[in-house]
This record gives C-alpha cells, structure tokens and sequence, in this order.
C-alpha cells in the first residue's frame, strides 16, 4: 500500500442517491476501523433510518442534524443561521483531528440555496489536514469546488418512483 492521502471528494447531480452513496463510502471506511463523522446542513427534525443506524454503530460513527429541515422562505434567517452553525463545527471538527472521515451532508445545497457561501466551503477545503477524507455532498457543485476535489460523482435521475405518484418509502427515501 502506498501512503495515504486524504482526499476530497464530491457527490452532486440531480439523481438521488448522493447521501446514500456517501455513508456507504462511510460504512466501508467504519469497517476498517476508521472515525466517521456526519454533518448534515439541511435535515433536521425528523428520525431518519441512517441517524438510527449510527446510534448503533457507536462511538467511531457519528451524525449530527444540523438543519432546520425542509426549506422555506418565511424561515430563511434561522436556515441561514442554522447552516452558519454547522459550517463553524464543521470548521472545529476538522481541525480537532478526532475523525478520519467527515462527511458534510447537503453542503453544496446550502450554497446554492444562499445559506453558506462557495468560498467558506472553498475554505474548508483548505484547512483540511493531510490525512482526513472531507466528503462533500449536493446538487450542483460549482466549477470551483468540483476543480477543488480529488474525485467527483455525479448522480444523474434516470428514472423516479415520483413521477407515478409514488411515495417517499421507508427504507428508501429515509
């Protein structure tokens, strides 16, 4: 084996399965002893399966819900302040050098909704130490963070069950 890198990467596009594929990558790397951290910057409020699954996972997995959930304009500023919050733990806990993996759920969705800005991601980024894998997740990643990554995934709809009017399903969607 060669020496280890941290590295960046990105999961974007419009398909669903971006989450999913992260804490996949996630589990893997629990499965190897390493320290996982979730941050996510939009879900907040409900019991969603993968907060389940982390509780029994124990200490090496952690997931923090850090949004306000679904987004509204009449709640804009406490969105806005909520992902202002999870980008300053996000900050700590990078530097803190607990964990071997984080992952910040729905990042790239708060730029583009406005809540956190591309340059604090792109500062992030930055302050990564050498060894820590920093996962980012959303829709439409910009050119400056996809340029930023050391491997980007773009999850493409194809097809969806709610197009025939077919709900959310336990399991599936949370």
């Amino acid at each position: 084996m060669g020496k280890e890198k941290g590295l960046v990467l990105v999961f974007t596009g419009n398909g669903k399965g971006k989450t999913t594929s992260a804490l996949g990558m996630a589990l893997r790397a629990w499965g190897q002893g390493m320290r996982i951290l979730v941050l996510q910057f939009i879900k907040g409020g409900w019991k969603y399966g993968e907060l389940k699954a982390a509780e029994a996972l124990g200490e090496r997995f952690v997931m923090r819900q850090m949004g306000e959930g679904f987004l509204s304009e009449e709640k804009f500023d406490e969105h806005r302040r909520a992902a202002q919050e999870a980008l300053e733990e996000a900050k700590k806990e990078i530097l803190s050098g607990n964990w071997d993996m984080i992952i910040l759920d729905e990042i790239i969705y708060s730029v583009g909704y406005g809540l956190v800005d591309e340059e604090q991601v792109l500062d992030l980024i930055k302050i990564k130490p050498e060894k820590l894998h920093l996962v980012l997740t959303g829709r439409n990643a910009s050119e400056r963070i996809i340029e930023a990554a050391d491997l980007v995934s773009e999850i493409r709809e194809v097809k969806h069950p709610y197009q025939k009017g077919i709900p959310a399903q336990k399991g599936i969607e949370f």
